[in-house]
């Protein structure tokens, strides 16, 4: 069955405009590194200034609507700009793109003109402050107080894994602004008792350390001590944080789809199972290790195929309830099984990085070990997203249906 997916010439035009564009604005030495613990600042600086006369074109976000500094462009414009950014190997974005849901269903307008056109103009970048030390994956059980002092809040508190870029010891702006729940009535029932910030930085009281990780150094604790802000931070009402974290987090856990995943990992595995050699001859001359090669190419086709539903689905305004849970399960969990099949394929050639001599890809398959297995608790452990989905589709003691979106809304 051919999953191809046909291009109209004026598509064709639109792509060839955008790959002109990158091949004439972005230099080799700008483009994303094998290892993104390599990313400096010199990228960062460059890319914080090219994604504003990205957004001016329309293609930061493109499918957001014009008002608010996106593209208003279709589908089928982002999948191109998608497609030709991996490409080129350019930055998509810097912020963490799952404040987008909670500002555009819960935010007032006024909300609106102050964090999110900032936000999609690339003006501004933001990070997401969810994940706590003492609870981990359990965003309802949250303990960092805001308290209301007259017309602010004061906010204490932590929270670690929190992902972002630039590195605070390069000193230049960033994150301007962390956002996530905070506990605003301890006395409020579960799920009742939350607000949720747009915690502005830097600010008084407000800490940020690296952490470094198994999978690199993008990983942070922020610490909050008397941070005071005032109320028009404040997302939805002062019980609504869960309600609108969740707006979040039904995108974070597959619920916008994606219009090109790629899967750069597979695709250098099939190279190599073609050219790459060892003691017995070339790799994909083996039938067991050829078998176990396009297992992992099959299943990175049907994550694909599940993400890209999702988004059809999303960019067509249609009801969505477990189709991106599903997608998300198979994502953690077919990605594990992949990983393990590179070293299966590569042998001891898989853990060779980026400074090793004879690294394959330039060490990209020793990066994905390491990614794979430290980021599968990003946006809550493997084990929630099936509670997740076990509750869309009806076979759990308790049931629940997909939360608010841009798209459900009619936000975008």
């Amino acid at each position: 069955m051919d999953f191809s997916l046909p291009y109209t010439a004026e598509q064709e035009k639109f792509r060839m405009e955008v790959r002109d564009w990158l091949e004439g604005n972005v230099p080799t030495e700008m483009r994303n590194p094998a290892d993104m613990r390599d990313f400096s600042k010199e990228q960062y600086l460059f890319w914080r200034e090219t994604h504003k006369e990205l957004a001016k074109k329309g293609w930061l976000y493109p499918t957001f609507p014009k008002e608010y500094g996106g593209g208003g462009l279709t589908g089928d414009h982002e999948t191109i700009i998608e497609e030709e950014f991996h490409k080129a190997g350019a930055l998509r974005g810097l912020t963490n793109g799952v404040v987008y849901p909670a500002l555009f269903v819960w935010a007032t307008e006024e909300q609106k003109q102050k964090f999110l056109v900032p936000l999609v103009t690339g003006e501004k970048i933001a990070w997401q402050k969810f994940t706590e030390p003492h609870s981990g994956a359990d965003l309802a059980d949250y303990q960092s107080k805001a308290t209301q002092d007259g017309d602010d809040w004061i906010l204490n508190g932590s929270s670690v894994y929190v992902s972002g870029r630039p590195r605070p010891q390069w000193n230049v702006p960033g994150p301007d602004y962390l956002f996530g729940p905070m506990l605003t009535d301890p006395d409020a029932p579960r799920h009742r008792n939350l607000g949720f910030f747009m915690i502005p930085n830097p600010a008084e009281g407000l800490g940020i350390q690296e952490q470094e990780l198994l999978n690199g150094h993008d990983q942070h604790a922020i610490f909050l001590e008397n941070v005071r802000v005032s109320d028009d931070h404040l997302i939805g009402g002062d019980h609504q944080g869960w309600q609108v974290a969740n707006s979040s987090l039904e995108i974070e856990h597959g619920g916008g789809g994606k219009a090109f995943p790629a899967d750069e990992v597979i695709e250098n595995l099939m190279s190599y199972s073609k050219e790459g050699k060892n003691d017995e001859g070339f790799v994909g001359d083996d039938p067991v290790l050829q078998q176990v090669a396009m297992t992992a190419l099959l299943d990175s086709h049907v994550d694909g195929l599940m993400s890209k539903r999702t988004y059809w689905m999303y960019q067509n305004k249609m009801g969505i309830q477990y189709e991106g849970n599903m997608a998300n399960v198979h994502n953690r969990e077919s990605q594990l099984r992949n990983v393990t099949r590179i070293r299966d394929v590569y042998g001891p050639h898989s853990l060779l990085g980026t400074k090793e001599p004879g690294a394959p890809h330039g060490g990209a398959q020793e990066v994905e070990q390491r990614e794979k297995a430290g980021q599968r608790h990003a946006g809550g452990s493997t084990n929630i997203a099936k509670v997740i989905l076990s509750r869309r589709i009806g076979i759990s003691r308790t049931q629940e249906r997909a939360a608010p979106t841009p798209s459900s809304t009619g936000a975008v």
